[in-house]
């Protein structure tokens, strides 16, 4: 079966207030129970912030390493699903349910190999 990635970006300055946390880690934790029962969840993960990343890049065979991401943005890739989906439109209503879909966006993509 093919695997896809559902990148989830949230906004910079954004999410839920902290007085809805609760309801929102019960929605989070309903989903992915909801994606195990359906038999296609392989692995999640949240990422730590922009403030905790470094990117390397090589360019003319030098090394640089810079702190946090290339690109000023106004969104950031907070984690990502990994599933096993039968087919692209599975995969895009898979992540039309996952909860930060209503303040940030997922991004769809297959995995290859």
């Amino acid at each position: 079966m093919p695997q896809y990635t559902l990148l989830m970006y949230q906004p910079v300055d954004g999410g839920p207030a902290p007085e809805e946390m609760a309801d929102a880690h019960k929605r989070w934790m309903a989903f992915t129970q909801d994606l195990k029962d359906a038999g296609l969840y392989v692995a999640n993960q949240g990422l730590s912030g922009v403030d905790a990343a470094t990117t390397v890049r090589v360019r003319n065979g030098e090394t640089q390493v810079t702190d946090g991401p290339f690109a000023e943005t106004k969104e950031i890739l907070a984690g990502f699903f990994l599933i096993d989906a039968p087919d692209l439109d599975t995969a895009l209503e898979w992540a039309a349910r996952i909860p930060s879909a209503e303040y940030g966006s997922v991004e769809v993509r297959p995995v290859w190999g």
